[in-house]
């Protein structure tokens, strides 16, 4: 049977994860929230006190979308990654999260400031609960 990788993520799929999802995960496809959800999803509102109501169209567009035994890499807000991971573990769907590791740079500037950079290589996908 043929997997999918959904995307409940901030950032673009980089070529590397794309190439590990398909090795270590061996999924056949991976769908990206459409734009609108993406949007969303980049920008969870603080202000609202509960976010279940939020995540509603999320749901809604995994429960439409993906079968059992497909990934769903979620990372994001943290408690709506926490309810989107219970939720996906509930519909046994298998959710993920890419381990990277992190690179910095750091530059001092003349005038006495620092600049730091950061770069994010991936190294895994890691199973969440276990």
């Amino acid at each position: 049977m043929e997997h999918t990788l959904f995307l409940l993520f901030n950032h673009r799929l980089t070529p590397d994860q794309a190439a590990d999802a398909r090795a270590s995960l061996a999924v056949s496809s991976i769908a990206d929230l459409p734009p609108d959800l993406k949007e969303l999803w980049g920008s969870i509102p603080p202000r609202v006190p509960e976010i279940e109501p939020v995540l509603a169209p999320f749901r809604d567009w995994l429960d439409r979308n993906a079968r059992p035994g497909d990934f769903v890499l979620v990372q994001g807000d943290f408690g709506a990654t926490y309810l989107m991971v219970r939720f996906a573990m509930a519909r046994n769907w298998i959710p993920v999260y890419s381990a990277t590791r992190r690179e910095a740079l750091e530059e001092h500037l003349p005038d006495g400031r620092v600049r730091l950079t950061h770069h994010f290589r991936h190294e895994r996908f890691r199973y969440y609960g276990r």
